[in-house]
């Protein structure tokens, strides 16, 4: 080795030491995460350890092989190719989260009742509780023109991630350079978190990308003007804005834009930002008078439930930026603030402008962070830009991904494989593979639980191509106290849509039955004892975990 060599080497060898010091002391200090989904204390409860150091060391070694590699900075299709096959590995998730639930009824209105329908009767006979309808609107063209197949899903949400990680590279090369954009998409996939959000049928992964397009799209109105731009700029904001509510928030990032390309030539930039905002205006203005009433209910419901129970369904940001977020990421971005500050950069405040707001509106919904990743990885990468050897900054961005994916693939992945909404996905492609046409569910009280458990039938649903039916009603009034205030209220307020009930003279087509309960041995009552009797065969699929209370256990009688 030559003397060139030495300094990368060491400083290597002393990265791969404090990745391994920081992985071990998160480890010792997990109960500090306090994580809803994948925190710390519950991915290792039941891994054995041992194996997984080896497997750290080998991904750090292979860290320093590709730093040595300078052609991977040269092109953004190594971003968008490595980042999309890299998430799909874990298309293998069950939907863990029940909200998807919601997003998989409204879509599949568009598919069975068309398009107009979806816009007419949306918020009315489509229960929307405090969504948007774009991204359930694009879902359900999914499944109109391409069929309901949770794939097509899963490969549109992670085409948007590694789309998400390209613009990242250009906002960063648009502000400063290739370098800083190239590392700063690089990052995204530093944080373990994404990768148990990617594969869902929820909102947050498409907010993302639609909040990082309108932030560049906007960059580039205001630098370059132009009516494709400003047309394409306005049009991305209308897309943010109709995403998801917690986005209106976070553009108020287009004013911090403004401003500082104000002082860069103030009269033209003040057109091209007074053009964008008044065609912006007109488009979401348009597109709101359509249904103003529900958008206006939604935000009564927003202000008086959702915004007061921030505070008891929130993460620590202990949690969101040291265990959820690869530490280095946290550490470069703190530095950067120091550097930003020193070189009195004004454009750096569009990356850490929505950071800052997070943190001073303790804001600790980690679901409400996630399109801000962006910002926060280009911090980090503004920050790493201070080491002048090439070799080892690559090495830190590789040492962030290869141990983040270690940490997903074999604690995260393993953990959500045994959460119990699994039967629904693994009892969902057993019933495909039935000579059956129509499958009657019946569902039983959550014995743990508040959630209403008619929910889980939309989430069978995704994962079956049979005509599902279910025309059971229960009665929240026993429970409406114990939920009223809960994150889970939603599930009460949830209808059978009307493509779920049971046609009286296509009850005697049903030909297999399913039956969602809680526990193995939970008790069935009579009138379903007496619909399942005549069945000879049946199959139980009952994984979960006992860190959650809502489970569901589900048995297929068939012949």
């Amino acid at each position: 080795m030559n003397q060139s060599d030495l300094k990368p080497a060491y400083s290597a060898l002393i990265i791969s030491l404090l990745a391994i010091c920081s992985f071990l002391t998160l480890l010792l200090l997990r109960s500090l995460d306090d994580n809803r989904l994948t925190s710390w204390q519950w991915v290792f409860a039941n891994i054995d350890l041992v194996p997984i150091f080896p497997i750290l060391i080998l991904g750090l070694t292979l860290a320093y092989v590709l730093s040595r590699l300078s052609f991977l900075e040269r092109h953004p299709v190594f971003l968008f190719l490595p980042s999309f096959f890299i998430a799909a590995i874990f298309w293998r998730v069950p939907e863990v989260i029940v909200d998807a639930s919601r997003y998989f009824t409204q879509a599949k209105h568009i598919k069975v009742y068309g398009i107009g329908y979806f816009f007419h009767e949306w918020g009315r006979d489509i229960m929307v509780w405090t969504d948007l309808p774009l991204v359930p609107f694009i879902y359900g063209l999914i499944f109109k023109f391409f069929g309901e197949d949770r794939l097509y899903i899963q490969i549109f949400t992670t085409l948007l991630f590694s789309l998400t990680v390209v613009l990242t590279y250009m906002i960063g090369k648009t502000l400063w350079d290739k370098q800083t954009g190239f590392v700063g998409g690089l990052l995204l996939l530093g944080i373990p978190y994404l990768y148990s959000q990617v594969p869902l049928m929820l909102v947050d992964i498409p907010t993302m990308f639609f909040l990082t397009l309108s932030i560049f799209t906007i960059i580039k109105a205001l630098k370059q003007g132009g009516v494709g731009f400003i047309t394409i700029s306005s049009i991305a904001l209308l897309l943010t804005f109709f995403s998801k509510y917690s986005t209106w928030l976070w553009l108020t990032v287009l004013f911090i834009i403004f401003m500082v390309f104000l002082k860069t030539a103030p009269k033209e930039i003040f057109k091209r930002g007074g053009a964008i905002a008044l065609l912006s205006l007109f488009l979401v203005g348009a597109a709101t008078s359509f249904n103003y009433d529900v958008i206006s209910d939604q935000i009564g419901l927003l202000l008086s439930f959702q915004r007061p129970g921030l505070k008891r369904w929130g993460e620590s940001f202990i949690s969101t930026f040291f265990f959820q977020i690869h530490p280095f990421i946290t550490v470069a971005a703190l530095y950067s603030i120091y550097v930003a500050f020193r070189k009195k950069d004004l454009k750096y405040a569009i990356i850490s402008y929505l950071v800052f707001l997070v943190i001073f509106m303790q804001i600790k919904r980690i679901r409400y962070i996630i399109p801000l990743f962006p910002m926060f990885t280009l911090m980090a990468s503004y920050g790493l830009m201070q080491i002048r050897n090439s070799e080892i900054r690559r090495f830190i961005v590789f040492c962030i991904i290869l141990s983040s994916l270690v940490l997903a693939y074999f604690a995260y992945l393993p953990f959500l494989q045994t959460i119990s909404t699994v039967n629904l996905k693994n009892s969902g492609k057993f019933l495909n593979s039935l000579d059956v046409a129509n499958i009657e569910v019946f569902t039983l009280p959550q014995e743990k639980s508040v959630i209403n458990p008619a929910i889980s039938v939309p989430l069978l649903d995704l994962f079956t191509n049979k005509r599902v039916t279910y025309g059971m009603d229960i009665d929240p009034t026993g429970v409406w106290e114990k939920v009223k205030k809960s994150a889970l209220r939603f599930t009460w307020e949830y209808k059978n849509p009307p493509y779920y009930m049971n046609d009286t003279k296509d009850l005697g087509k049903v030909t297999a039955v399913v039956v969602i309960s809680s526990d193995p041995n939970q008790l069935i009552p009579e009138p379903i004892e007496q619909r399942i009797k005549k069945y000879n065969s049946s199959k139980e699929f009952k994984t979960f975990s006992n860190l959650f209370r809502y489970r569901t256990v589900v048995t297929v009688y068939y012949d």
